[in-house]
């Protein structure tokens, strides 16, 4: 008969999730701790390929979690031993490895931007290079003979760039295997991934039973979605929303999803439980304003990776900037007259704010009726403004007062 409680922590599991395998083992380990009191190890690898961390690479830390709050044990790898060897996942060529210098400069701010997510004080960090590095050439030979080539060529992207004749380095088997490694060496009983990580996660299950130990279960999270509400979040597609971009332009992104995207968002980042999310969903349905949901959800991102007081303003900034009014906080910048005091052209006035790129940009944009000066709007590319102070702006977004003098 399976408790109350291990029913709660099989839910909190599920939630949102793409996979569980097997569940039947996870629920086994669930109704152990509760009767042991031990709790679990749960474990979460990044490589640290790039410095910064994007909303999207918290969908996994969020499971994380929630799993912490119940009670378990989370660990945080940072795979700065995997990194120097580059993962092949979904990749159709050689991904170049990185170097050591890379790695330590992108891992000294993984773990500050993921505490952001996870509880500090209740979260185990590890770095993977403290039992591969002691491996050495006898140790890795041993771990090459526990996994055979036939299991290897079954991954989808090994498979296909076979078939299609581009080449596999050999040390690319060496990264599933070394992940899978890990979970040897931390006893880990869950791992956590994204869909793309699947067979990873299933060697470190096969490779922990062939050390003589009991298999973790793994549990893949699905890859969300970014602005435009099609590709997966990325930096390169500039659909993403950076957890270091400042609070106002990450509220305003956050508002700017489409409204079905929203609830999947809700599932996938909010905190708030599946029963409160499906009451706010039924008022909506019901005739409330779904912008309101799409505020509670911006605040509520907003304040986790800022604070609640930088939230309540990005709210109303957003509310200043859409009825033209202008932000509390606005740039200053001075800039001098032209020759003998003369007045200054708005295109390279708005060039030396920073407000665009060249002067032949800001006729650009003031053209297409994105530039105002003092609210009203700039149709005169022509324009020269003397002495004293004005606020310009471009867009919804972007302001400055410019003191001439």
């Amino acid at each position: 008969m399976v408790s109350d409680r291990t029913q709660e922590a099989l839910a909190v599991s599920l939630r949102g999730c793409d996979e569980l395998i097997p569940q039947d083992e996870w629920v086994k380990k669930l109704a152990r701790s509760e009767a042991t009191g031990k709790p679990l190890r749960i474990k979460l690898g990044l490589d640290p390929t790039a410095p910064d961390i994007h909303i999207g690479h918290t969908v996994v830390l969020n499971k994380m979690r929630q799993l912490q709050d119940l009670g378990h044990t989370v660990i945080f790898l940072i795979g700065d031993f995997t990194t120097m060897i580059g993962d092949p996942s979904g990749r159709n060529s050689t991904r170049p490895p990185l170097t050591r210098e890379q790695i330590e400069a992108n891992a000294q701010t993984y773990y500050k931007q993921a505490s952001l997510v996870l509880d500090p004080s209740k979260t185990e960090i590890r770095y993977n290079s403290e039992w591969s590095d002691p491996l050495g050439a006898r140790g890795m030979i041993q771990l090459a003979s526990r996994y055979t080539v036939a299991r290897m060529m079954e991954r989808n992207d090994f498979h296909d760039r076979f078939k299609a004749g581009q080449s596999i380095s050999v040390h690319e088997f060496l990264y599933p295997l070394m992940q899978g490694y890990d979970s040897v060496a931390l006893h880990s009983d869950l791992e956590l991934g994204g869909t793309d990580q699947k067979f990873n996660l299933l060697v470190g299950r096969q490779l922990q039973a062939e050390y003589g130990q009991e298999p973790q279960c793994i549990l893949t999270m699905p890859l969300l979605e970014g602005l435009d509400g099609v590709e997966k979040m990325s930096k390169s597609k500039n659909n993403y929303i950076g957890i270091s971009e400042d609070a106002n332009t990450m509220f305003a992104k956050v508002l700017s999803v489409s409204d079905v995207l929203m609830w999947r968002w809700y599932t996938l980042l909010s905190f708030q439980s599946e029963a409160q999310i499906a009451a706010l969903k039924a008022e909506v349905e019901a005739g409330r304003n779904p912008k309101d949901a799409k505020v509670a959800l911006a605040k509520e991102i907003t304040a986790r990776f800022h604070s609640a007081p930088a939230a309540e303003a990005a709210e109303q900034d957003f509310i200043n900037r859409s009825k033209g009014g202008i932000p509390d906080e606005v740039a200053e910048v001075t800039l001098p007259l032209g020759e003998g005091g003369t007045a200054v052209g708005i295109g390279a006035l708005l060039k030396s704010a920073g407000l665009a790129a060249s002067g032949g940009e800001g006729n650009r944009l003031i053209d297409g009726g994105g530039v105002r000066v003092d609210s009203s709007v700039v149709s005169d590319k022509g324009l020269k403004l003397g002495a004293g102070t004005y606020v310009l702006q471009v867009g919804k977004r972007k302001f400055a007062r410019v003191t001439l003098a």
